[in-house]
């Protein structure tokens, strides 16, 4: 298994969300970051919770089979790009094991 997670703008959320439903990808967890990089939009702001940040971001995170690591860059990359910079960026970590909650169990078993 692989684990996604992709920082990118977040006006692009529903977009790239409503198309990997779409594709059958129904999993994922999505949470509001701040951050900063070499790029500043020029809407940034200094953060009153965070005093180093320059920019809102979405963190969408997925943990998939290896097979569909390919089919959802590309879901996230074309619908979350615009013709701007900094519009995020995508990475992929393997997951060793993952664990049901609810029953202790190995996923799949």
């Amino acid at each position: 298994m692989k684990e996604i997670k992709a920082f990118v703008r977040p006006n692009k959320v529903y977009d790239i969300v409503s198309r990997l439903k779409e594709a059958g990808f129904e999993n994922v967890t999505i949470s509001e970051a701040e951050g900063t990089g070499k790029f500043q939009d020029e809407k940034a702001f200094v953060s009153l919770t965070f005093t180093i940040t320059d920019s809102k971001i979405a963190k969408l995170e997925m943990v998939v089979k290896k097979k569909d690591v390919d089919t959802i860059v590309h879901i996230i990359s074309k619908y979350g790009k615009t013709p701007n910079p900094g519009d995020g960026i995508i990475y992929i970590s393997d997951v060793e094991k993952a664990y049901r909650v609810k029953t202790g169990l190995k996923n799949g078993e």
